[in-house]
């Protein structure tokens, strides 16, 4: 089952959106990743740990929130 994870991350320049996104698309099972207007990033993906996920945001980047988890229709 695709899940989607958005999460409010502490980002306040452009290194720090790479590194999001490096640590992102290091985690098992992503399938798509994406920024959503300067906080928010926006993962898709099977068998996702969202805590895992948020714990290592929050190590390498700062702050992070999950802001939603949910199951993604498939069309």
């Amino acid at each position: 089952m695709k899940q989607k994870i958005v999460m409010k991350v502490s980002m306040n320049c452009q290194k720090c959106k790479t590194k999001a996104l490096k640590v992102v698309a290091a985690a098992n099972g992503v399938n798509f990743m994406g920024l959503e207007g300067d906080d928010k990033v926006v993962v898709v993906g099977d068998g996702v740990d969202a805590v895992k996920l948020a714990k290592a945001l929050r190590k390498k980047i700062g702050h992070t929130d999950i802001l939603s988890l949910g199951e993604v229709k498939a069309n």
